[in-house]
Order: C-alpha cells, then structure tokens, then sequence
C-alpha cells in the first residue's frame, strides 16, 4: 500500500518496559515520516487518552503490561481502529508464558520441563533439577530474571522475581546457543544468534551497547536452520499468531530446538533483533515498518497480502554478518 497514511505510534506507556518503548517508538515514527506518512506520536501513560483525529492505522510500539497483554489491543478494537501485531487473545496468550508453553505442548512443539508458582514459601520443585531459570509470568524483556544453580539459590530467586509478578515461570536451564527467529507475514526471517560476552541475555546484556555479539544468519547446518525456524513457527500458530513476532529458541548440542517464549510486539528499534533479521533477508528499516502498517491494514479489510517478494536468504538468510 502505498498511499499516504495518518498513523499514530503508541509508545512509552505505563510498564517496567517503558524506555526501550521510548526508544522503539521513536525510531518507527522517523522511519514512517521518511517515508511520508503523517505521524503522531502518543504515549499512553494511563489508560485515559484519545486517538488522534483521522487515525487511519495504529503502530504499537509499546512493551510489556499493557502494551503486549491484550489490553490496549481491546481498547483498539472497541474504537474499531487497525493496529500493529497480534489480535487481544494472541497477545493475552503470549504475554503469559504459562499459556504459552501449554500451547506449545498441546501443539507439540518443543519446550523446556517447568511448573508455574505464585507462593513466595514455595519449596524447590521436586519435579525439576538444577539449574534452573525462575522468571515472571507476565513481563517482558528479562525483567526480573533470575537463574538457580544450586538448591540454596532457591529462595533469594523466588523472592527476586515474585517482585514483578504475582506468579512465576520455573523452567530447566537449557545449555546450548541461544537464538530467535523473526516471523513476517508468513515468512519465517534468517536466524539471528545472541552472544553474551558476560553472563546470560539478561536486561543489562541486552540494552547495553556492546555486551552482547548478534550473527545473523547464524552459522547453523541448513538442517538445524529449517528445525529452529520450524519450531519457531509452530510455537507462533499454536497460539494464534497472526502479521508478526519474534520467537526465542535455545538450541542444545545435538541441534534440537527448544521453544522459550513468543515476542508479539518485539524491540524496533534500529538495532534490534527482529530488523536486524528482516535486514538479512534484504528488507530495510523502513520497509519493515511499512510491511507492518499494511498487514495491519490488510487484516482490517480482509485483504491477504501476498508474500512479500521472495528476497537473498529470506528463508535461511544469506552470508552470516557480524555485529557487536
């Protein structure tokens, strides 16, 4: 579509995920103004606000509460306005990692061992081992992250990441290399690879310039490239993904994928993940954001898009690039 469009961008909002939504909206809004839309900008501190006039799609960049539960994507739809990303229900699923991973199961797609807790007095799962990853339910971006190596890191874990959500996620560690793997109406993007210099993807890994390496394509056997992004698309549909995501896979020695969680409204800004796969597939910055708004808009008319034009490595991607 390439008329010109009235669109607003959502950022900000009221999560723990408020700067990176800052920083994804702002980048979205200068991409679409360069391409000449008109862009308002609109941070939804509370849920009191109003649309500008003549809106003619909505572009969510906002992340976490709020933002990526379904909430505002309800609101949207009372007022019958289109907007970026998943419907209510997807995004209500996918932001709760325990419904997450139950769909994947009942899917059978790939997913680490776990038992959900809400109880801070909770004993150490009997039916898990060491290590283990205790995170939210319902947050985003490795807030309240926490890893158990041994037993007696138990309750100082619980406590920490209790502190950002009623119920958590407790989940075998997986030992292998850590992935994710942008889906785009229908396309299923290169593979990027995440490397920590120090420690795991935590939230200072990720949002600290330079402690963490990024190669995409990464350098798997084709083999393992069509598994993960497999896995990574079975995990979308078995929760009714629909326009786009970013799906997060471990990958353990022997090649096997793991499925950890379903991204519904992923970073954007110029250094993420999901545009760093979409730019090895060929697609800029600003065409990515372009192709968001006219699925947005082909989902609220009925249109099926086609599949965007069939670009070097938009499947298994092209030459590995190096970023740091």
């Amino acid at each position: 579509m390439s008329r010109k469009l009235n669109i607003t961008v959502m950022l900000g909002g009221p999560s723990a995920e408020r700067e990176v939504s800052l920083r994804s909206g702002a980048a979205v809004a200068a991409a679409l103004r360069s391409l000449g839309h008109a862009v308002v900008e609109l941070d939804p501190q509370t849920p009191e606000w109003n649309l500008p006039p003549k809106t003619d799609v909505v572009f969510l960049a906002l992340h976490g509460t709020y933002g990526e539960d379904g909430t505002v994507q309800r609101q949207l739809d009372r007022l019958g306005v289109p907007y970026t990303g998943c419907d209510a229900e997807t995004s209500r699923i996918a932001f709760d990692k325990v419904l997450t991973k139950q769909s994947c199961l009942e899917a059978g797609v790939p997913t680490a061992k776990f038992v959900a807790i809400a109880s801070p007095t909770a004993a150490f799962p009997a039916a898990l081992s060491p290590p283990l990853v205790v995170k939210p339910v319902r947050q985003g971006s490795s807030v309240g992250l926490q890893f158990v190596e041994r037993a007696g890191d138990w309750p100082g874990a619980l406590a920490a990441a209790l502190m950002f959500d009623t119920e958590v996620l407790v989940e075998e560690k997986i030992i292998g290399r850590e992935t994710t793997i942008g889906l785009l109406g229908g396309e299923v993007l290169p593979v990027v690879e995440v490397r920590p210099k120090a420690g795991s993807y935590d939230y200072r890994n990720k949002y600290t310039a330079g402690a963490t390496e990024y190669f995409c394509p990464a350098d798997f056997a084709a083999a393992t490239t069509r598994r993960l992004q497999a896995a990574a698309l079975g995990a979308f549909k078995a929760i009714g993904g629909g326009d786009y995501a970013r799906v997060d896979v471990m990958v353990r020695g022997d090649g096997s994928p793991v499925v950890l969680e379903v991204n519904t409204l992923p970073g954007m800004t110029e250094t993420s993940l999901l545009p760093k796969a979409a730019a090895a597939a060929g697609m800029s910055y600003a065409e990515l954001c372009q192709r968001m708004v006219d699925l947005a808009l082909a989902r609220k008319t009925g249109v099926t898009l086609q599949a965007a034009p069939a670009r070097d490595g938009a499947i298994a991607g092209r030459e590995a690039s190096h970023v740091v």
